[in-house]
This record gives C-alpha cells, sequence and structure tokens, in this order.
C-alpha cells in the first residue's frame, strides 16, 4: 500500500489514520463521519483519505510478468 505519510499540502499527518479509515469505510460508516472522528478537518487531507487506493496487489502481476521476460531475455542472449 502507498499511502502519502503526511499531507501534500498542509504536512499533517495522516498515515496513522488510513488503516482505521479504510476498516471502517468496509464496516459500512459513512466517510464524513468518519474523516471527522478522526479528526481530519482540512480538505486536503480529507482528499487524501477518500482517493488514496490499494493498487499494489493490481500491479504485481506486471511486475511478475516483467521479471519473466527479462530472464527469458538474457538466456536467449547467453
Amino acid at each position: 500500500m502507498i499511502v502519502p505519510v503526511r499531507c501534500f499540502t498542509c504536512g499533517n499527518l495522516v498515515a496513522d489514520k488510513y488503516a482505521e479509515f479504510q476498516q471502517r469505510v468496509k464496516a459500512g460508516e459513512d466517510p464524513k463521519k468518519i474523516l471527522d472522528s478522526l479528526g481530519l478537518k482540512r480538505y486536503c487531507c480529507r482528499r487524501i483519505m477518500i482517493t488514496s487506493m490499494d493498487i499494489v496487489d493490481q500491479l504485481m502481476p506486471y511486475n511478475e510478468a516483467q521479471y519473466r521476460r527479462h530472464s527469458e531475455f538474457s538466456t536467449e542472449r547467453s
């Protein structure tokens, strides 16, 4: 997961709140109420929490395919 440690705009610490935010959203709570309870009042920090998403699992197949292709290519040269 690639979550910014701090807000890009104001520098507020946001990474420590991300796991709880995701867990509570999956449980069905309203994101606005969650962000208020976590103490994220500025819209720049709220934007980071709402728009961050886990893309590592989606990118891993491409990385593995690239590694296999590289190893195939290097064995062909030998």
